[in-house]
């Protein structure tokens, strides 16, 4: 077997997302970034989604925000 890696999973709110194109610009910033392994969005159309990144390394607040900005939307929590 690999290595046994420990992931760390890291839930933020995300305000301004309304439809799964939506979901698919955030997972794709998110997933770009070093050591994200999964992105799972729960939609609120309208309000604040919950997204949890799954990640084999800790990610930074600053980055999480700058990734979920580039795909044009606000963390507006976060527990990172």
């Amino acid at each position: 077997m690999g290595q046994n890696t420990a992931t760390i999973t890291t839930n933020v709110s995300v305000s301004g997302m309304t439809c799964g194109h939506c979901v698919s610009s955030v997972s794709e910033e998110l997933e770009a970034l070093d050591g994200v392994e999964n992105v799972d969005v729960d939609l609120n159309s309208g309000g604040i989604s919950t997204v949890t990144i799954t990640s084999t390394q800790k990610l930074s607040a600053s980055e999480i925000g700058e990734a979920v900005a580039e795909a044009g939307y606000l963390v507006v929590a976060n527990e990172a």
